[in-house]
């Protein structure tokens, strides 16, 4: 018990010293987190067309995209990115080939969301579109799309739930991040463990508010349903 106490003094006594560090971190994870699930929208919502379309060579490029960035680990391609863009565009630095990686990576799985949304649309609506003569582009913009963002958006929310805990691993190239503020405070003071337990607890009431988010969300969705 004793050594218990002992432990979450020494845990309020580094927080009270690095408070700004570890906040730092946290606004960190959160910009990166947030341009993550817009652009990986973006992009998620491109290749989600472009794999439910007619037009086979995008089609097939699309689903291999997916296929690629899905069966693969997600920081083997943030090493990719972080070698190789810099080699490509030499202007670019740590944070923008990580958080590019990032983008590309998590707009696979966003992709698969907004297909599975679209597809979830009933028949007959797509039939009654045509039905009044609307273009392919309209009947996707007016009619389909709105009533899919009810089924994409659960999902979304808990893509970006997914994204702020895997922002943790450009915590590994150094990018200012929770995890690297960890890094940087177990540098400076040689207490692991109560630097882990902070960011610990401020990932889980993060994720613990936007669970909530999600939820009443949700409920308001189903409710105007």
């Amino acid at each position: 018990m004793e050594n218990l106490i002992t432990f979450f003094t020494k845990m309020g006594k580094l927080w009270l010293k690095y408070d700004n560090v570890f906040l730092q971190g946290l606004i960190g994870t959160l910009w990166i987190s947030v341009v993550t699930v817009v652009l990986g929208t973006v992009l998620g919502t491109i290749l989600a067309l472009m794999r439910m379309g007619k037009f086979k060579p995008t089609s097939l490029l699309a689903k291999a995209y997916i296929e690629v960035f899905r069966g693969t680990p997600a920081l083997l391609q943030l090493y990719f990115f972080w070698i190789g863009m810099p080699k490509l565009i030499p202007e670019i630095n740590d944070t923008q080939s990580i958080v590019t990686g990032l983008v590309i990576s998590t707009a696979a799985y966003i992709a698969e969301i907004i297909r599975a949304g679209i597809g979830a649309v009933d028949k007959g609506q797509w039939e009654a579109a045509m039905s009044i003569g609307l273009s392919k582009k309209n009947m996707m913009t007016r009619v389909i799309l709105p009533q899919a963002v009810k089924n994409i958006l659960p999902a979304l929310g808990n893509e970006f739930i997914s994204t702020v805990k895997g922002t943790s691993l450009a915590s590994t190239f150094f990018v200012g991040e929770l995890m690297t503020s960890q890094r940087v405070v177990q540098s400076a003071t040689y207490l692991a463990l109560h630097s882990l337990t902070i960011v610990g607890i401020i990932y889980f009431v993060l994720n613990f508010v936007l669970s909530k988010g999600l939820l009443i969300i949700e409920r308001r969705l189903t409710v105007s349903d």
